[in-house]
């Protein structure tokens, strides 16, 4: 009959294995929670509103779509920095039918979003540069990490609530009208 052998050092780095990797996975879990932010910076405020809130600091600006059933106009944040690019519509539980986030791009390019951190469903309408919407990526997974991408050339995003563009009749071939967008007027 054999003899089995084990190697305390062997056994040593097993156990250091695990324990770095039961670390790491806290660690991601941690850096893919919401932020915790204390309800005692906004005093009679629950959690909930104070995620829903806007940036400090954040103005929100007119956007219209010329679509087949008349103009719908949203109030929208712009995330121009790459810091609110990054950190988008994230944390967020809600958002009107009339709102959203515009994701303007100097250059007109291939452009790919995804929806981690993103509790809510969108639809991403991706807007060439003249302002004629290119197309819709409409009720986004949320939480997903999934790729999604424009599909073409375009110089901007705009993300809505989850199935608004069909709801307002939203869709590829409409006019958007923003300063962002070349020939789109005023």
């Amino acid at each position: 009959m054999g003899k089995t052998v084990t190697n305390p050092n062997r056994a040593a780095r097993w156990v250091a294995l695990f324990c770095v990797l039961a670390l790491a996975g806290g660690a991601l879990h941690y850096w893919n929670s919401p932020p915790a932010i204390p309800v005692s910076q906004a005093p009679g405020k629950t959690q909930s509103e104070i995620q829903n809130q806007r940036p400090a600091g954040t103005a929100l600006e007119l956007l219209t779509i010329d679509t087949r059933a008349g103009p719908k106009t949203f109030k929208i944040e712009v995330a121009r920095t790459p810091e609110q690019q990054a950190l988008g519509l994230m944390f967020r539980t809600k958002l009107p039918d009339d709102e959203g986030m515009l994701f303007p791009h100097e250059d007109t390019r291939e452009v790919t979003m995804w929806m981690r951190n993103t509790f809510i469903a969108l639809d991403m309408v991706f807007i060439r540069a003249n302002g004629e919407i290119h197309r819709i990526e409409a009720n986004t997974e949320p939480m997903s990490e999934r790729v999604i991408a424009s599909n073409g050339p375009v110089g901007g995003v705009l993300e809505i609530a989850g199935g608004a563009a069909s709801r307002l009749g939203i869709a590829p071939g409409d006019r958007v009208h923003h300063q962002q967008f070349r020939s789109s007027g005023p």
